[in-house]
Order: structure tokens, then sequence, then C-alpha cells
């Protein structure tokens, strides 16, 4: 097997592959998605009162987790975890799969048999992103209304979604925060750019880089792509939930409008709030996104092998059954 490539899954496998591991990194690092959309979804006012949805202020990230877990026991770092993983799965299935159509039609229109370039493979990346988006951003919605519901409040996935329905602009509620989603499609391209310079001023002419130094590069590409990106993450964290108690149940209609109310009660620092543990997750999830996603190719690979290989041996079977009973049933004469 050295020096052969790895069989190429179908658009479906890539897909199944890719929600695999992205559940499983999830789901190791959850707690940190909880914490990070209650510290981007309270708003202090200007009178000093805390407005978030459970009545608690958070301080840190350490404050949220020790707050959360004296109120709600460790259960309650897990809150609304199958709608989010959910989410994830869907979100990733479609990322993968729209990717893996994209590319190929790419691939057979393009004129050239070589590899598409970065501009290229960064505009498929953005396509599918898109695309993903808005087949599943209505399971966001409602992960992020599950994570700051009050302990009192909790609700299922279908009654979250229900109350979404009815109690805003009918369906479309669901599909609050799309546009700021679409956008957000730019931090991969970022990261990637961000890569790229930053290997070029730290390792310059180096092609290969050992594992540790191509992870702290992407650590910190990936930093700096949450970073530019994180006014847009918390404008789109305070679309999806339930209005502050200052605005009388009336949604926000758009992430500038809630931009701007983040800005007027706490300033413009506060449009970076949860940073720290959006970046630690960031991290967490792409390292073990891509491991468990690599892992999850084989055995796919390794799967249907194996099942074609069932299938190939059933119908030679079948096969060898039939002609055995057409030479059983013919004449003595014709044998």
């Amino acid at each position: 097997m050295t020096g052969q490539s790895k069989p190429a899954l179908s658009p479906w496998g890539s897909a199944v592959a890719g929600a695999t591991g992205a559940v499983l990194a999830n789901a190791m690092v959850y707690p940190l998605d909880l914490v990070k959309t209650k510290l981007q979804v309270q708003i202090k006012e200007k009178n000093g009162a805390a407005s978030s949805s459970d009545l608690d202020h958070y301080e840190s990230t350490i404050d949220a987790i020790t707050k959360i877990a004296e109120k709600e026991g460790v259960s309650g770092l897990y809150s609304g975890m199958a709608g989010s993983l959910l989410g994830v799965a869907s979100t990733n299935f479609a990322y993968f799969y729209w990717y893996s159509v994209v590319r190929t039609l790419y691939m057979a229109s393009a004129k050239s048999p070589k590899p598409p370039g970065t501009a290229i493979e960064l505009s498929l990346g953005a396509v599918a992103g898109a695309v993903a988006q808005i087949f599943t951003i209505p399971v966001a919605v409602i992960t992020t209304r599950q994570q700051t519901q009050p302990k009192g409040d909790k609700k299922g996935l279908i009654e979250t979604g229900r109350e979404v329905v009815e109690s805003e602009d009918g369906w479309s509620g669901l599909w609050r925060g799309l546009k700021a989603s679409l956008i957000l499609v730019v931090n991969p391209a970022i990261t990637y750019g961000a890569y790229q310079r930053l290997k070029e001023g730290i390792f310059p002419g180096k092609n290969n880089l050992k594992p540790w130094e191509a992870f702290l590069l992407g650590a910190m590409s990936k930093a700096m792509a949450t970073i530019a990106t994180q006014p847009l993450i918390v404008a789109k964290v305070g679309l999806q939930s339930r209005p502050p108690p200052s605005r009388n149940g009336k949604p926000f209609k758009s992430f500038g409008e809630v931009m701007k109310h983040i800005v007027d009660n706490e300033g413009l620092l506060a449009l970076f709030k949860g940073i720290g543990p959006q970046i630690l997750k960031g991290l967490l999830v792409q390292g073990l996104l891509m491991m468990t996603k690599e892992r999850m190719e084989i055995l796919f690979i390794v799967l249907f092998a194996y099942l074609k290989g069932i299938k190939k041996d059933k119908l030679s079977k079948v096969v060898d059954s039939a002609a055995a009973k057409a030479q059983a049933s013919r004449p003595a004469t014709l044998k």
C-alpha cells in the first residue's frame, strides 16, 4: 500500500465520515460550546443589570462553568447537547456532501485534470458551506434557544422549535441569523490565508512541517480567523436566542441591530465576549475533527470494500446456483 493513494469515497460516504468525526469532536468539548453561547448572549444593560436569559451573569469561562454546575449540576453543562449534536451532524453531513458534489462537478467541467488551486478550493468550500447553512440553520436556531433556556423552562427539540415558530415571524424565525451564517463561510478562507502567511514568515522555504509546527500554525491561524469574525458570531447568537428583557420580547431583525444594542449597552469590546471558549473550542474541534474524520474515512472505505466483497460473493453463488439448476433441468440428450 506504500505510495498508493487512499481510495476516494463517494459524496455520501465522505459526508457520513465527516459528520461522524464532527459529532465525536463536538461531544468531547460540548461544555465549552454551551459556555461560549451563554457568554455571548448575555447583555449587561446600562443600569448594570445583567440580562442573560437565565438571569445569571458570568464573568469568565471558569465562572460560567462553576455557576452552571452549582445551579444545575454537572448535567447542566450538557443542556441541549442532543439538539446541538444533531445540528453538528446535519451541518457537517451537508457540508462534506455538497463539497464533494461541487468539487466533482468542477473537476468534470475543468479542462485541466490537475487539482484546483487554492482560490478555487476556497470558493468551492464557500459554496458548499453556504448551501449547508441554508438547509441546516433551523437546528442551530433551536439549539441556541435550548442552551439559553432557564433551568425551570427547559424544553425539548420539537417544543423549542414550535415556540420559535409561534412566538416570532412564523417559519422564517427558524432561519434567523442566516445572513450572518452565510458571511461566516469566509472563516475557513481567513484561516487558510493566515496559515500560508504565517508559514512563509515563520518557516520560510520549508514545505514539510513537523506535526507540532503544523498544529502551532493551525492554532494561530484559527485564532486570527476567530478574532476577525467574532463580532458576527456574537451577533448571530444574539439573533438566534431569546431577546433580552430590555426589548420586551421584541426580537432583533438583523445582526447590525444586535451589534448596535451590544455596543450601546456594553461598549465595543463586548462584541468579542466569549472569545476565549470560542477559540479553545475551535482549536480542539478542528484538530479532533480532522483526526477522527481521517479514521472514519478509512473505516468506511474498509467497510464498503467488505460489503462489496460480500455482495460479489452472494451474486457469484446465485449465478452458480442458477447455472446448476439450468444444467440439471436439461434433457438427458442435451447433456
